[in-house]
């Protein structure tokens, strides 16, 4: 499943966080990659444990935290703090998958990524290029969304970053852990759960609400790792 989430931070928080990630020291991305990526990757990011990328970190987690949709589709057990790079001057990344298992910064603590996500923080018209582009069973999705606006997608898709030619691209990336890893059966639960919803609105006080929010619950009681 690939989602759109729009407005994840209001114009306000954005405004802050590209002020704060301006400011801060940007490094070659690629000391952060692993073996398969690190040949591909060409970009800057900050440091996951500098100040700016905790401080702007927070304010994407307390988002999220407040945002029932990406609460509905990602089910998540563990949220990694942001990461954020950008890229400028042809930089580009290569075809990758992103790893199993990412260790959270500054703990000896780790977690499965079951879901990928990017935050765009540049608006499109800011750079060419910089399309990032998903592999998934149903062909090649490329994404290039507003700033504010987050595109959640399985770790277990191919995808790459096109060359940036003009500008700069300006992201946050980050790893999910989900209470159900499976991607097949979250897919079937956010279904069940915007159904459930949509019920509940065009005909309140229907029993049938009832049942199938039961039948989601048993659902997820049956597929949930906590």
């Amino acid at each position: 499943m690939l989602l759109d989430l729009p407005n994840v931070l209001s114009p306000q928080q954005l405004a802050e966080a590209r002020a704060i990630l301006e400011a801060a020291e940007w490094v070659d991305g690629s000391v952060t990659a692993g073996h398969q990526a690190a040949r591909a990757k060409d970009n800057a990011q900050i440091a996951a444990t500098h100040p700016a990328a905790r401080q702007v970190g927070d304010t994407i987690r307390k988002a999220l935290g407040q945002n029932q949709l990406f609460l509905a589709a990602a089910l998540p057990a563990q949220v990694l703090p942001p990461m954020f790079n950008r890229y400028s001057g042809g930089q580009k990344f290569g075809t990758h998958v992103d790893g199993a298992i990412r260790p959270i910064p500054g703990t000896p603590h780790r977690i499965r990524a079951d879901l990928s996500a990017t935050l765009f923080l540049a608006g499109p018209e800011e750079y060419d290029g910089g399309e990032l582009i998903i592999e998934d069973t149903y062909g090649s999705k490329s994404v290039k969304l507003p700033p504010g606006h987050m595109i959640l997608y399985p770790s277990t898709s191919l995808h790459h970053v096109t060359p940036v030619t003009r500008g700069t691209r300006l992201c946050s990336f980050f790893w999910i852990q989900s209470m159900v890893r499976d991607d097949g059966r979250r897919s079937i639960l956010f279904e069940l759960d915007r159904g459930i919803q949509k019920v509940g609105v065009d005909r309140p006080g229907d029993p049938a609400v009832v049942q199938l929010t039961g039948v989601y619950h048993n659902l997820l009681r049956q597929w949930a790792e906590l």
